[in-house]
C-alpha cells in the first residue's frame, strides 16, 4: 500500500476530505504547497505517495496496456485511500478528488471506471488515459458531481483536446463541469486555478455542512 501523508484539520473536526494525488516526478509535498495556497479550512487532506515518484511508466496517451500493471496498481492505491477515508468517517459524498498532471490523469481514469457522487473533483492538467482517437465510456453515473478541469492551451505534456474530451465524457455521465483553459506556458498550478479550487472546496464544504 502506498504511503499516505496527511495535513489539514483532524478528521473528527473536518467537514470534508481531499484525496490529493501528485504528478510524475513529484512527492505529496507539491500538493501540500498547493493546499497552503488554497487555504481552505474545514478540510482534511490525504495524499498517497507513488513508488519511485511515478504512478505508471509511459505517457498517459500511450495504449492502456503499455502502462500495466502499474496503472491498475495506482488505481488500487486510490481505492485504498478511499477505504481509509471511509474508516475515518468520510463517505464519498464528503470527498473531493484532486490531482495534478499524472495524478489528474489517474483520477480521471478512476472516475471513468468507478463513477459515483463525490463532493467534487479537481483535475488539474490531466485527462483520461489512451491514445488519440480513443473511444472511452463511463461505467455509470456521476450524479451531479461538480468537476473542475483546468489546463493550458500551451501545456507541453497534456494535449488540451484530451482535457476537452474528458470534460465532455464526464459531463455526459452526469457530472457538473467547469472547464478552465488558459494560455499559461508553465506546467504548474497557477493562481487562477488555485482560486477555482478554493471555490470548489468552499461549495463542497457548504453542501457537506448543510447535509449534517
Amino acid at each position: 500500500m502506498a504511503r499516505v501523508e496527511r495535513w489539514g484539520d483532524p478528521p473528527a473536526e473536518a467537514g470534508l476530505a481531499v484525496l490529493a494525488v501528485h504528478g510524475r516526478g513529484q512527492e505529496p509535498v507539491y500538493l501540500w504547497e498547493v493546499a497552503q495556497r488554497v487555504a481552505a479550512g474545514g478540510t482534511a487532506w490525504y495524499a498517497p505517495a507513488a513508488p519511485g515518484r511515478t504512478w505508471y511508466p509511459q505517457r498517459f496517451t500511450e495504449p492502456l496496456e503499455a502502462n500495466e500493471p502499474d496503472l491498475s496498481a495506482a488505481l488500487g492505491a486510490v481505492d485504498a485511500v478511499l477505504d481509509t477515508l471511509a474508516r475515518d468517517g468520510f463517505g464519498v459524498e464528503r470527498v473531493v478528488l484532486l490531482g495534478f498532471s499524472q495524478g489528474a490523469c489517474l483520477l480521471a481514469e478512476h472516475l471513468l471506471r468507478h463513477p459515483r457522487r463525490y463532493a467534487g473533483a479537481a483535475l488539474l492538467t490531466g485527462g483520461f488515459a489512451g491514445p488519440p482517437g480513443s473511444t472511452r465510456t463511463v461505467a455509470g453515473d456521476l450524479a451531479g458531481t461538480p468537476v473542475l478541469l483546468a489546463t493550458s492551451s500551451r501545456d507541453a505534456w497534456v494535449p488540451v483536446e484530451r482535457v476537452r474530451e474528458t470534460a465532455a465524457l464526464l459531463g455526459g455521465a452526469g457530472a457538473e463541469i467547469t472547464l478552465r483553459i488558459d494560455d499559461d506556458p508553465e506546467h504548474h498550478v497557477n493562481d487562477d486555478t488555485v482560486a477555482a479550487v478554493r471555490a470548489l472546496l468552499a461549495r463542497a464544504l457548504g453542501a457537506s455542512q448543510s447535509a449534517c
